[in-house]
């Protein structure tokens, strides 16, 4: 099979060819399960001002890299570096306290009990201005308004998406890590999602996001990396990624969409 080198350390040492700075990187990541390997050789990267994809097939392992790339898992070999340390033992909260946001996928970023105002309102509290003006004005352009009143346990999987936008807004996170982004959501809630990706990038946060629905991701997209057979494999831009035949056999194939031209 012809493929790509994987997608190690920088050499440059946590640059990237433009100058920008890597926030985040894990690389040389293995990790198993029962002696099953799911991860042999994975790395990933956060870009200050730029969005990189991890895309892969259901149960490729890109929940678990970007879990351990977080802090949420330890990996059984590999590293990573965050902010210019290495993290290898850090867990979420550390990391958390330094800049990186960390969305699960599946909704589990809000606790199920309480109505979403008063996690907007907490988030407003901690890192806006403090004021219910702050996120009702992005609780409506991020188009959960109307829902504010509801326990979180009663929203969808795209109201869940789009409340996570307001709280990542408020953030204004050094990195941002996004697990299964676009999984259940419709067409509409994604184009919210990729708007705050757009905004929260053109502030020069580090975003990773990992995902099954290539075609909405590569809207965003500025690099892709490419998870198979537990090693990852940087396509470069997703212009150069639709060029690879493997991959879009593997992520694209069946979509139009996936077919569209991109730089």
């Amino acid at each position: 099979m012809n493929r790509p080198a994987g997608g190690g350390g920088n050499p440059d040492g946590g640059r990237e060819k433009d100058g920008a700075d890597r926030v985040l990187e894990a690389s040389g990541v293995g990790k198993s399960f029962w002696r099953e390997s799911v991860l042999r050789d994975a790395s990933l990267w956060g870009t200050e001002g730029s969005v990189t994809a991890v895309l892969g097939r259901s149960g490729a392992g890109k929940t678990t890299l970007l879990r351990i790339a977080a802090g949420v898992l330890r990996p059984d070999r590999g590293t990573v570096v965050f902010r210019g340390r290495r993290r290898d033992r850090a867990r979420l909260p550390d990391l958390a306290r330094e800049g990186l946001l960390y969305l699960p996928d599946r909704g589990g970023f809000f606790a199920r009990t309480r109505p979403l105002r008063w996690y907007l309102a907490s988030a407003a509290r901690r890192w806006g201005e403090g004021n219910e003006a702050d996120w009702r004005d992005l609780a409506r352009t991020r188009g959960v308004e109307r829902v504010v009143d509801r326990e979180v346990r009663e929203l969808t999987c795209g109201e869940r998406r789009r409340a996570e936008m307001v709280v990542a807004t408020l953030r204004g996170p050094a990195c941002l890590l996004a697990d299964d982004l676009y999984c259940a959501i419709a067409p509409s809630d994604a184009e919210t999602v990729n708007r705050t990706l757009i905004d929260l990038r053109d502030r020069g946060c580090a975003i990773v996001v990992t995902g099954r629905e290539a075609p909405g991701i590569l809207e965003v997209a500025d690099r892709v990396i490419w998870l198979t057979d537990g090693t990852t494999h940087d396509l470069g831009t997703p212009g150069q990624a639709r060029g690879h035949p493997e991959f879009v056999r593997d992520c694209l194939a069946g979509s139009s969409r996936g077919q569209r031209q991109r730089g």
